[in-house]
């Protein structure tokens, strides 16, 4: 079905979605949210994206395979954990970062690493959904 005004809706509304999940994803340490539901909100953006404009465009704006995608995901949220180990503490404690203004911790990287496997995991499967 090509829609004017649904493929103008859907490209509004993906970068509203994308920017949000951003926002639950960075929020998600200290309130609800973080890299799970920051990966389905993102999702669901990629899928209102392919039902508009089909899974060609979806792989061109994504540019990395989905599976490549979900492994630097488990990657990430797994190497997020060896900091606490050298630290002589329990795998996954939390550990923080402080330089001036900034500061990092490696709860963020385990949500982003959250973010990345899922993400790449629903892209996978709208995708080979989307083909046939």
């Amino acid at each position: 079905m090509q829609s004017t005004i649904l493929q103008t809706a859907a490209h509004l509304m993906v970068g509203l979605m994308l920017v949000f999940a951003v926002y639950v994803l960075l929020r998600g340490h200290h309130e609800p949210g973080g890299g799970f539901s920051a990966a389905l909100l993102a999702g669901t953006a990629f899928a209102l994206f392919a039902i508009t404009e089909g899974p060609d465009q979806v792989r061109r704006a994504v540019r990395f395979r989905p599976g490549t995608i979900a492994m630097t995901g488990l990657a990430l949220a797994a190497m997020a954990g060896l900091p606490a180990l050298f630290m002589d503490k329990p795998f996954l404690t939390g550990i923080w970062w402080h330089q001036g203004p900034f500061f990092m911790g490696t709860p963020l990287i385990f949500d982003l690493g959250v973010f990345l496997a899922v993400l790449g995991a629903i892209l996978s499967v709208l995708l080979a959904l989307e083909e046939n």
